[in-house]
């Protein structure tokens, strides 16, 4: 899953980056409302955590801009600011939670966790397609009871298929994920998914978008 922390703290900012990349997020750190809104136009993200009093362009305009767009992917901001008009604001732009700094990084990470399990479902302790799961957690997938060894890139596609089931997820996406869209050919690509195929992992190619896999 990866966060954009839009965060003008350069302590707080790498401190909570390598807790999140600990727990297994990939963060994306930007100290500017400008950069938050370029760094959108080329990536998807899963979730924003917003500080208010950013250079730029501040927390509450980011948001409002990008949910005017039509963005919703889900924000929590993070925020000294306490006030009722505050925090009033913050979810009249269109945030999902708002978390007052000082902030235990247990409970923003509870936040997080219920905030991506009611959005993508994917905090389940594991995630099933046909006769194959995925578990969450560990990173590992079984055909039955049988555990399946895959090399790190064919691993990290079946991670996003299977947090993305009954979605397509594009070539680009793909690219992105796996290196930048610097280490992975869409020749490449399409080696890793036939031998994903063989395995038996219900792979669609939808023609000259991507891929997904579905439940029925």
């Amino acid at each position: 899953m990866k966060i954009l922390l839009l965060e003008d703290d350069e302590i707080l900012s790498e401190t909570l980056a390598e807790l999140l990349e600990s727990e297994g997020f990939f963060v994306r750190l930007v100290e500017d409302g400008e950069e938050a809104i370029e760094d959108t136009f080329g990536a998807k993200f899963d979730l924003f955590l917003l500080d208010v009093n950013v250079p730029l362009v501040n927390g509450f305009d980011f948001l409002k801009s990008l949910r005017e767009s039509g963005d919703t992917t889900p924000a929590i901001f993070i925020t000294a600011l306490s006030d009722v008009a505050s925090l009033s604001k913050g979810f009249d732009v269109g945030a999902d939670d708002y978390i007052k700094k000082p902030f235990d990084f247990d409970e923003l990470l509870v936040r997080i966790k219920a905030l991506l399990k009611k959005r993508y479902h994917t905090y389940a302790s594991e995630i099933r397609v046909g006769e194959f799961r995925f578990d969450i957690e560990k990173e590992e997938l079984y055909r039955g009871e049988s555990f399946v060894p895959l090399p790190p890139y064919e691993k990290e596609i079946v991670k996003l298929l299977f947090q993305n089931v009954d979605k397509t997820l594009t070539k680009e996406r793909l690219f992105e994920e796996l290196g930048g869209g610097n280490e992975m050919s869409e020749g490449a690509l399409r080696v890793h998914m036939v031998k994903l195929r063989k395995i038996g992992l219900p792979i669609t190619t939808i023609k000259g978008i991507g891929y997904r896999v579905a439940t029925k």
